[in-house]
């Protein structure tokens, strides 16, 4: 994943501030801006173990982590580093956040998430996760779609970025396949990146990887080629080489661009750069739309949102290249958008670390439109993506087989890896459901008309609102589908309620019931309290009669309404489940009335308005009766209490 690294170093690591404690920290500064992580990295564990304690040192150190995707490092040092100062640059918390979600702590990347969002109202990045609250039920909700393994053509070092390229998976690779000299980047101590091939053996087996073009291999990296369906030309990302001659920026740094080679019987000649090329920012990872008219690729150039943007360009015949698009800021965030590939079915799959997900990059897709605009974008979940790096996504449409890198932990044999992924089930594109449902009195289930239903987003953003007909029946038409929804009811008579539904995955019809309670209730003798105000069961634990927390905040509500009705007695019918004996429950169940009344005449209830009586097992109200096998859930739905009225 050189590239990809090198990419985000190029774009980041300009700029910070250096603060020298000592000689050493001045040689991993100096370090740290040269991009000697291996070595920076050294010198500022030392100086920590020995006790050295600075904002500065630990957000070096964590960031030196950081930046070369290993998050779990960096979350160690970002914690150490708030432990330390609690108000910190607004990017910090970003990227704590992030490597958070690496180790699996979501609820705490949320909390720094938020306070991100304060800092940066407009950032794309707090937007996304304000917008998206729920956005782990989307990726649980996409996950399961795809079989995944090892594509067998790994070596100990990193190895990413596959392309079909007729029968043969072409990718990157720093692997070291022999010669007199080896050139290693002294960033991480790896050999230059050059591009490999492996040919199909059958739909799921790769062969021994082999170099893939002397000519196109160059002293310095290449990574991520695409080629046309005819095999002739070839575009891919090279650091500013060509000629024998290198290209810096005004920072002195050799930057990415993207090139052309043709294929001339077995050789692949006339390597060209594009003319949207410059010394002063990267472009890289090229994509072709289905139909090869159109150039997708990832830069940092001027009019970008954040540190790598999403851009496509025309291919004109006769011309060459038009005016590359920024895609936008549906699809571009402040972060990283990169490696794009477009399906034959007009799929964008792309990697980001913008957008709401696991942990560092991972993959998404967009239907994009004829005219090429990206649509809804669905994080494509788990096993593809994971709480490390995940990207370079590609498939075949038609065989559902494809290959994405990552350099998680698990099946991994080296910095990151290929992995071969077979589809199983589809991500609904443009999928619709019918929206439909019916608004009911919860006691008679008589259907009420006039009730005002709002219908919301995931996030309880009101989407629209429409009025129950005279059968109290309400349409909302077509919503997305496979997507949480959220259906609120506001009416005079009724107490307003709110139900959390999930869309079919399929297009179809999804149908909806909503009981209201009335407001005011109209109470009779005979009836139980608690079901005409809605109150929890009091439940109580196997084998046991004293009143739990839970239940205690039930039996408030039942106190609450006896001391607003004076005039008011209740008997407490108390009752168990079926295991033990009849003989034993029948006394469980009267120390069970006797202690939901004891509590009530302790919160000063005149014991005179109350009376109770268990009844063991003989009530129950659901088939758990002796002999039959039962979950805890259901026995424990036979254990509670009912408030029958018996004077008002």
């Amino acid at each position: 994943m050189e590239i990809k690294k090198t990419s985000l170093v190029c774009m980041i690591l300009f700029g910070l501030l250096g603060f020298a404690q000592s000689k050493s920290l001045q040689k991993a500064d100096t370090n740290y801006g040269r991009y000697l992580y291996v070595d920076a990295v050294k010198t500022y564990e030392n100086l920590a173990k020995k006790g050295y304690k600075s904002a500065q040192l630990f957000s070096k150190l964590g960031d030196s982590y950081y930046f070369q995707s290993s998050y779990a490092e960096a979350n160690q040092w970002y914690e150490q580093l708030f432990s330390l100062q609690k108000k910190m640059a607004s990017e910090y918390y970003f990227r704590y956040a992030q490597t958070l979600k690496s180790v699996g702590n979501y609820e705490k990347a949320a909390t720094l998430m938020r306070a991100f969002e304060v800092q940066n109202a407009t950032d794309k990045r707090a937007i996304l996760a304000k917008k998206q609250t729920y956005y782990l039920d989307e990726i649980k909700k996409n996950s399961g779609r795809y079989r995944i393994q090892n594509a067998g053509i790994n070596s100990p070092y990193s190895d990413y970025g596959a392309a079909f390229y007729q029968n043969t998976i072409v990718f990157t690779s720093a692997r070291d396949t022999g010669g007199l000299f080896v050139r290693k980047h002294n960033w991480n101590n790896q050999s230059f990146t050059n591009l490999y091939g492996a040919k199909s053996l059958d739909s799921t087996k790769l062969g021994i990887p082999e170099k893939f073009s002397k000519n196109t291999n160059s002293k310095y990296h290449e990574s991520t080629p695409v080629f046309t369906k005819d095999g002739i030309t070839m575009y891919f990302t090279r650091n500013n080489y060509v000629n024998g001659k290198k290209g810096k920026d005004q920072k002195n740094t050799i930057l990415l661009k993207i090139y052309k080679a043709t294929k001339k019987v077995d050789k692949w000649e006339n390597v060209v750069e594009l003319p949207f090329n410059s010394n002063q920012y990267n472009c890289a990872h090229p994509a072709l739309s289905p139909d090869e008219k159109t150039l997708y690729f990832s830069s940092n150039m001027p009019g970008s949102f954040g540190m790598s943007d999403l851009y496509k360009v025309s291919i004109l015949p006769e011309v060459g290249f038009g005016k590359p698009i920024n895609l936008g800021s549906t699809i571009n965030t402040e972060a990283r958008e990169s490696f794009p590939f477009i399906s034959k079915a007009n799929e964008l799959y792309f990697a980001s670390d913008g957008h709401p997900g696991l942990g560092g990059l991972d993959v998404f897709v967009s239907q994009l439109t004829t005219e090429g605009a990206p649509g809804t974008i669905h994080n494509v979940g788990t096993p593809v993506n994971s709480p490390s790096d995940d990207f370079a996504f590609i498939i075949d449409v038609a065989s559902k087989i494809g290959y994405f890198s990552s350099n998680r932990k698990e099946d991994t044999i080296g910095d990151d890896d290929i992995f071969q992924c077979v589809e199983l089930l589809s991500l609904p594109q443009n999928c619709q459901q019918a929206l439909v449902g019916i608004v009911v009195d919860a006691t008679s289930q008589r259907p009420l008309a006039s009730v005002q239903v709002v219908l919301l987003d995931q996030n309880l953003v009101p989407i629209k609102d429409t009025i129950t007909d005279a059968t109290g029946t309400f349409d909302f038409g077509p919503v997305e589908c496979a997507t949480f929804y959220s259906l609120r009811t506001n009416t005079k008579e009724y107490d307003s309620t709110e139900t959390r539904i999930l869309a079919a995955p399929v297009a179809g019809k999804t149908e909806i019931k909503m009981d209201l309670t009335l407001k005011i209730q109209s109470l009779k003798v005979g009836d139980d309290l608690r079901k005409a105000l809605g109150i929890d069961i009091i439940h109580f634990d196997l084998d046991k009669d004293f009143i739990r927390p839970d239940a205690a905040l039930e039996l408030a509500k039942i106190l609450e309404v006896m001391l607003q009705n004076p005039m008011l007695e209740i008997d407490v019918r108390s009752h168990t489940d079926s295991r033990q004996t009849h003989l034993y429950n029948i006394q469980l169940s009267n120390r069970r009335a006797q202690s939901t009344i004891q509590w009530l005449v302790n919160k000063g209830i005149d014991a005179r308005r109350l009376t109770g009586k268990g009844y063991g097992e003989t009530q129950l109200v659901n088939t758990c009766s002796d002999g039959v096998m039962c979950s805890e859930e259901a026995h424990q739905a036979n254990r509670r209490s009912e408030f029958i009225l018996t004077k008002l």
